[in-house]
């Protein structure tokens, strides 16, 4: 409001003070008038005359002047500021002092409204010197105007009123000069009004929220807390305030493991959230639920400096024990379902079988599109059953030492017959420059001093990630070649696939590992699929403590990214040792790991 930002502003406790004066003011007025009107009290009765309480425009006015108080006041004073609204309710009040100083006769009933104008103009002080002025200012023009400008003609209450206005605007000026707030401090209570208020509703939606929240200091501390971080610790508000975040929330892996870690320290030290699914143990030991737990850290924006972390406890207990029944489910559906499906196809493939049945051309054409299709829903009841274990850690696994630089150049051996079939390359690339033709027997066969890649995987398993998405890369691939390299440093072992095909949408790349999930376009609906090869891919990745991921542009082609951990030469020799193998590891010395 314009207006208000010319306006002196005290605390609001004189005008509440003020606010209350004006409202028993008025209602005195009313009561008065109807002591006067209705009721004849004879005993009142010239007294109530001497304030002309029996007036009825004195009776109107103060009636307009108390609904506002009562009801106006309360819209004005919250949109353009208490001040305001109060020099409102006095400016239409002091219509009411007016009329009873005009309509009254010399006597005691004037002195009554002169002095309560007097008062007034003392109280206007508060709006700041113009109004003071202008307070006097419509005193004295209703003093003149009273006596047609002529001194002489002034009653003494005119007399009284010019002296008490005088004197009252200047005590004003003194009383309230030292209370006046100024436009930083007006700013400085309004900020601090609105950060009160959004912390009270802060803290009202925290500790609404069902899911747990816990904010901890640089040392690891508790600071705040909500109802449901409580509940599901077992920890009372006030009794983890100031306690290691560590000790308040204990947690276990999914299998029951204790987990020694401190993922709190760790996300303060690495700077990186923690998200995984865990087990929360109760504070008594025994009740036990599955959480996820997200833990963010809280970074100061211009330095980047730790300033905490935020962790956000949620209880998925019910929501595994579904996704558990439901992987039972289609654990024990496919298992079943295999058997019939199995002699289905095999039955089929004896009627193919020339040397077993006879069968004309027409038949044999509806045979083999059956035995597609057999084979089909074969391999959709095994991925079933495979996504079923690999959600809930029956998947088998037999974890070894590998070497990836020939495990991946005897694997791309063998799926470039694929590639061949559909007039595409494959090339098998180590490091940035080394580049082997896997379609070309003699450049395969050369001997070239490589570094040794040694992680600890299931070959198998890793067998059926490369080949998937090798298969992937033939089926969506119309020409050019399939590479597939391998690279590293001292801690990460690296491989890809990348095709020269038509790419993916970008929109669909963060859903690409979900279950069930095809990307919708022309060439998948033409191309067969069940929606769960990348799904097995990255829980088998994720088995290794690695990870999977994807890059791609359409018109481009695309490549998938495996990153597992690296075993030093040492490590991997230690651990075959351990394991008693038969196969003694190779001898040339790895130019990354030495």
């Amino acid at each position: 409001m314009v207006i208000d930002d010319f306006m002196f502003h005290v605390p609001k406790i004189w005008y509440r003070l003020y606010w209350g004066l004006l409202v028993v003011l008025n209602v005195a007025i009313i009561i008065g008038y109807v002591l006067a009107t209705s009721f004849h009290f004879v005993a009142l009765a010239h007294y109530l005359h001497l304030l002309n309480l029996d007036n009825l425009v004195t009776i109107v006015l103060s009636s307009i002047t108390l609904a506002y108080v009562l009801i106006a006041y309360w819209w004005v004073g919250p949109r353009y500021g208490l001040a305001l609204a109060a020099l409102i309710g006095t400016m239409v009040n002091a219509l009411v002092l007016l009329n009873g100083i005009d309509q009254l006769v010399p006597g005691t009933g004037s002195w009554v409204y002169v002095g309560i104008w007097i008062f007034t103009t003392w109280l206007n002080g508060m709006y700041g010197l113009p109004v003071i002025l202008g307070s006097g200012l419509i005193g004295g023009i209703f003093v003149l105007i009273e006596s047609d400008f002529h001194p002489s003609r002034m009653s003494h209450q005119s007399i009284g009123l010019m002296i008490g206005v005088v004197i009252a605007c200047l005590l004003s000026y003194l009383f309230w000069r030292h209370r006046y707030i100024s436009k930083q401090d007006q700013q400085v209570n309004q900020l601090s009004g609105m950060l009160s208020s959004r912390q009270a509703q802060s803290e009202i939606l925290m500790q609404s929220i069902t899911d747990g929240i816990i904010v901890i200091n640089t040392d690891g501390k508790i600071t705040l807390m909500n109802a449901g971080a409580a509940q599901m610790t077992g920890w009372p508000v006030d009794e983890a305030m100031n306690i290691d975040a560590h000790a308040v929330v204990k947690l276990a892996e999914e299998n029951g493991t204790v987990l020694e870690a401190n993922p709190f320290a760790a996300v303060m030290e690495q700077k990186k959230p923690f998200t995984k699914t865990l087990q929360l143990i109760h504070r008594d030991g025994v009740q036990k639920i599955t959480a996820s737990l997200v833990i963010s850290p809280v970074l100061v924006p211009q330095t980047g400096a730790v300033a905490g972390a935020v962790a956000v406890l949620r209880d998925v207990t019910q929501e595994r024990q579904e996704e558990q029944q439901r992987a039972e489910f289609i654990s024990t559906a496919s298992h079943e379902m295999r058997t019939p499906v199995a002699a289905i196809e095999g039955y089929l493939a004896l009627a193919l079988n020339e040397k077993v049945s006879t069968i004309d051309s027409r038949a044999r054409g509806y045979l083999e599109k059956a035995h597609t299709s057999t084979q089909h829903l074969g391999k959709l009841f095994q991925d079933l059953l495979t996504s079923a274990k690999a959600e809930d850690g029956r998947l088998s696994n037999h974890p070894s030492v590998i070497e990836m630089g020939s495990f991946l150049q005897q694997l791309v051996d063998d799926l470039s017959f694929a590639a061949q079939k559909k007039g595409l390359s494959a090339d098998f690339v180590i490091g940035s420059a080394e580049v082997i033709d896997a379609t070309n027997n003699d450049a395969a066969s050369n001997h070239v001093l490589k570094p040794l890649y040694y992680t600890w995987a299931d070959a198998d398993r890793m067998r059926e990630v490369i080949t998937n998405l090798f298969d992937n890369a033939c089926k969506y691939t119309e020409q050019g070649k399939i590479t597939i390299g391998l690279t590293g440093d001292n801690d990460v072992v690296q491989f890809y696939i990348k095709d020269s095909g038509a790419g993916i949408p970008a929109e669909d790349i963060p859903h690409l590992f979900q279950k069930f999930y095809r990307v919708d376009n022309s060439a998948t609906r033409t191309i067969g699929g069940t929606g769960l090869g990348l799904f097995i891919c990255r829980k088998i990745v994720e088995l290794y403590h690695g990870r999977i991921w994807v890059e791609s542009e359409l018109g481009k082609g695309s490549t998938f990214f495996i990153n597992l951990p690296r075993l030093t030469t040492q490590k991997a020799q230690q651990l075959q040792a351990s394991e008693g193998a038969k196969t003694a590891l190779p001898t040339i010395t790895s130019l990354a790991n030495p």
